[in-house]
């Protein structure tokens, strides 16, 4: 066994068992729980990785408008058009449970419900092209905020199944073993006192007879 030491009795015999019991049905619903974090963390990746796929297009769609936008106006216009948002975003964090960790869950409202209530200037004075920059910004905010969601709770699930990696090979690498092997050493000591106890009473049991043989020769 490792350093520790074991006293060899039957109550800490008892306990061991009890503990190897304990800590098997915990390897097991922690592995459960490993494999469930894992397959939850992998679909969240692959939906994470389809969405920055998205917001990357938008953003450098949006990016390209700005850029001929500003090329067709006066920087002061394009500034001043752009000075005082006209939409207001008010952001709402709660948070799910997905196997005893809680991941984010955000949603959003807009001031006004109408999805073209976004321009903050008249359209007399600007291009066409920062109208659509405007407008792919807007477009892709829903899953500009979906994705620091998801990769929010890809942080969380992989420091959760991090962590219980660690305890599952804690249980499976030393904890178990070690119990195990205590279990063993005290089962083996215990069998030996029982036989050295049994080769005590047989040799009592020899000098008794012994002796009462003596006693009855010396009375004849």
């Amino acid at each position: 066994m490792a350093s520790t030491v074991v006293n060899p009795t039957r109550m800490e015999l008892t306990r061991l068992k009890k503990k190897l019991v304990t800590a098997t049905r915990g390897h097991k619903l922690l592995k459960d729980k490993r494999d469930e974090l894992m397959r939850q963390f992998l679909d969240m990746a692959r939906e994470n990785m389809a969405l920055r796929e998205k917001v990357e297009a938008g953003i450098k769609a949006a990016n390209t408008n700005f850029v001929i936008a500003k090329a067709g106006m006066s920087e002061q216009t394009l500034h001043t058009a752009l000075m005082a948002p006209k939409q207001e975003v008010q952001l709402e964090v709660s948070d799910r449970n997905v196997m005893s960790v809680d991941i984010p869950v955000f949603e959003y409202k807009t001031k006004s419900a109408d999805e073209n209530d976004i321009y903050s200037y008249g359209f007399a004075f600007t291009s066409g092209d920062l109208d659509d920059a405007v407008k792919s910004l807007s477009d892709i905010l829903p899953d500009m905020l979906k994705l620091a969601e998801i990769e929010k709770s890809c942080q969380m699930l992989a420091a959760e199944i991090e962590k219980t990696r660690r305890r599952v090979n804690a249980l499976e690498h030393v904890i178990i073993p070690d119990t195990k092997e205590g279990i063993k050493y005290i089962s083996m000591k215990l069998d030996e006192n029982e036989r050295s106890t049994q080769v005590r009473l047989m040799k009592v049991k020899d000098m008794m007879l012994e002796e009462a043989h003596h006693y009855k020769d010396k009375q004849f």
